[in-house]
C-alpha cells in the first residue's frame, strides 16, 4: 500500500464547518463545492497494515443503498476521491452499492486490464466488501441461531460473495472479473453471536474436511493466500488481502471471535460505536481494547445510529425515504458526534453514508464530515466526551437498537479454574469505565492483584500462583473508578 505522508496537519489547522457554523470558511467557495483549496485529508496509522487512512470514510450504504429518485450515487463516489478520502466500503448486501462503484472506477480507471488503468491510484485506496454467509462451501447444514444471506442469486458460500464483489466492482456484473482484479479487505459481516462464531471456526479448530463443509474463514484464508487447502480456490487466486469481521450487537461475540483467532486470519474489524454507546454493553472498553492490542484496523461505524439519532425511528432503515440528507440538527450537530466516535481511544477511521452532496458546503454532507473528521485521537477531553454523551442520550436515549446486550454494568471475572497452585480465569465484561485490575482473595484476606490488559487469546486466561493452595478463593475486578465485581472458585 502507498503511504501519503505529506500533509501532517493538526486538528487546530482545519476549518470547522457545520451546520450551526457559518464563520471560518474563508479557503472555500459558497457558490460550489470547490475541492481545489480544501486541506489534505487527516489520516491515522491503520492497525499493522502499513497504510495511512483517511480519518473520513465513504460507506457504502445510505445513497449508495437505498438511492432516493433525485440523487446519482455515482457523483458521491467521485466526490469522495476528489477529497483526498481513501477508504471505501460497500457489501454484497447493499442493494446496487458495488454497481454504482463500477460506474465511479470506470471513470476513475480503476478497472485493471483496460486502457489507461490507474494502479497507483488503485494502490493508494482501501476498499472493502462483506459477506454475511457463515458458510465457506455451498451445502451448508443449518444451524440454530446461524443466519446466512446474501443479495446475490446463487451465492450459497463466502467465496460466492467474494467473487460476486468482484465482478459487480470490477467486471461484468455477470460473473467475470478482470485479472488484477482484488479488495483489500472482506469482512464476516454483522457477527450476532457465539454460535455463529462457532461456524467460522469450523476447519480451523475442527480437522478441515474438503470433502464436507468447514467455516467461511478457512476458505477467505485460501483466496488471501493463493492457496487451496478447501478445494474452493483451484485457480490458486489472490483475490483479497486481507480479511476481517464487522458487529452491532454483541461483544462478548465479538470478544470471542478475535481470542479465538490463532492462525493470524483477522486482521480488520468494523464496529458499531457512537455517543450512546453506553446505553447498552459498550464496545468502547470491551472490544476495541482487544482489537486494539492485537493490531488489528479498526473501522468505526453507526456515527449516528443509521440517523436514528436524527429523523426515523429506531430501526433499521428499509427505503430511500429512511436516508437521512441534512446536515445534522441544531439540537444534535454532526460533528460533536463525529468527533466523539473519532477520539474514542482505538478507532482509526469512520464509515458514513452520504445521503447528498451539495454545490453549497453548508449544505454537502460529505464535505462537512470531512471537516468534522478532521481531529486527532487525543483531540476531546474525558470531560467533553462525558458532555456529549449526556446529550445525546437526553436527545435519542433508544437510537442505539442495533446493540442487543443490556448494560449490566461491570461483570465478574469468568470461567475461574484452579490447577494445583494455579488459578486461571476469563477476562471480565467491563461497565461505563474501563477494568483496573483483578484482585485475589484468599480466606478473605488480599494474596495478590493482577494488571488487567486485554486479554488477546482464549487459551491464555489471566494466571495468578498461590502461595498455599487451600482456603476460599474469592476474584475481584475493580474499574478505574472503584467498581468492583466477585466471582468465587466454584
Amino acid at each position: 500500500m502507498k503511504k501519503n505522508n505529506k500533509y501532517p496537519v493538526s486538528r487546530r489547522n482545519f476549518i470547522k464547518v457545520s451546520a450551526a457554523t457559518t464563520v471560518a470558511i474563508s479557503t472555500m467557495s459558497l457558490g460550489s463545492c470547490n475541492v481545489e483549496k480544501t486541506p489534505a485529508p487527516m489520516k491515522r496509522k491503520f492497525g499493522n497494515f502499513g497504510f495511512d487512512v483517511t480519518t473520513i470514510a465513504l460507506g457504502g450504504q445510505a445513497s449508495l443503498q437505498w438511492t432516493p429518485e433525485d440523487v446519482d450515487p455515482v457523483p458521491i463516489i467521485l466526490k469522495a476521491f476528489e477529497l483526498g478520502i481513501n477508504y471505501y466500503d460497500t457489501s454484497n448486501l447493499y442493494e446496487k452499492s458495488q454497481l454504482h462503484f463500477n460506474k465511479a472506477f470506470k471513470q476513475l480507471n480503476l478497472i485493471p486490464g483496460e486502457e489507461n488503468y490507474n494502479e497507483e491510484l488503485r494502490e493508494s485506496i482501501w476498499l472493502t466488501s462483506k459477506t454475511a454467509m457463515r458458510w465457506g462451501k455451498p451445502g451448508w447444514p443449518e444451524r440454530e441461531n446461524v443466519r446466512c444471506w446474501s443479495n446475490g442469486e446463487n451465492v450459497q458460500c463466502a467465496v460466492d460473495d467474494v467473487k460476486r464483489s468482484l465482478t459487480q466492482i470490477f467486471g461484468d456484473g455477470q460473473g467475470a472479473y478482470p485479472k488484477g482484479a482484488y479488495l483489500n479487505m472482506v469482512l464476516c459481516h454483522t457477527l450476532h453471536n457465539t454460535e455463529e462464531v462457532d461456524v467460522l471456526y469450523e476447519g480451523l479448530e475442527t480437522p478441515l474436511d474438503p470433502n464436507g463443509n468447514f467455516g467461511a474463514l478457512v476458505a477467505l484464508r485460501d483466496l488471501r493466500d493463493g492457496t487451496n487447502l478447501t478445494g474452493m480456490n483451484p485457480k490458486n487466486e489472490k483475490l483479497i488481502r486481507h480479511i476481517g469481521f464487522s458487529g452491532h450487537a454483541h461483544p462478548p461475540a465479538m470478544i470471542d471471535m478475535i481470542q479465538r483467532d490463532e492462525y493470524g486470519i483477522l486482521e480488520g474489524m468494523l464496529i458499531a460505536i457512537n455517543a450512546n454507546d453506553k446505553t447498552k454493553m459498550n464496545m468502547q472498553h470491551n472490544v476495541i481494547p482487544v482489537a486494539e492490542a492485537k493490531g488489528m484496523g479498526i473501522i468505526g461505524m453507526k456515527v449516528f445510529a443509521d440517523a436514528a439519532m436524527y429523523h426515523k425511528e429506531p430501526r433499521w432503515s428499509l427505503t430511500p425515504a429512511d436516508v437521512f440528507r441534512k446536515v445534522g440538527t441544531p439540537e444534535l450537530p454532526s460533528r460533536p458526534l463525529i468527533e466523539y466516535s473519532l477520539t474514542t481511544p482505538g478507532v482509526h477511521t469512520l464509515i458514513i453514508g452520504i445521503g447528498q452532496i451539495d454545490e453549497d458546503p453548508l449544505k454537502c454532507q460529505l464535505v462537512q464530515n470531512f471537516y468534522d473528521a478532521q481531529i486527532e485521537p487525543g483531540g476531546m477531553s474525558a470531560e467533553e466526551r462525558t458532555k456529549i454523551e449526556n446529550h445525546a442520550t437526553k436527545i435519542k436515549a433508544e437510537s442505539n437498537y442495533f446493540q442487543v446486550v443490556e448494560n449490566e454494568g461491570l461483570v465478574a471475572p469468568r470461567e475461574i479454574q484452579k490447577e494445583e497452585n494455579k488459578i486461571t480465569w476469563q477476562s471480565s465484561y467491563a461497565g461505563d469505565e474501563p477494568i483496573s485490575h483483578y484482585e485475589i482473595m484468599v480466606d478473605g484476606k488480599l494474596a495478590g492483584k493482577v494488571e488487567h490488559k486485554p486479554q488477546l487469546l482464549k487459551s491464555k486466561p489471566f494466571l495468578f500462583e498461590l502461595e498455599k493452595p487451600e482456603g476460599e478463593i474469592l476474584i475481584a475486578v475493580v474499574d478505574i473508578s472503584g467498581n468492583r465485581a466477585e466471582s468465587k472458585f466454584a
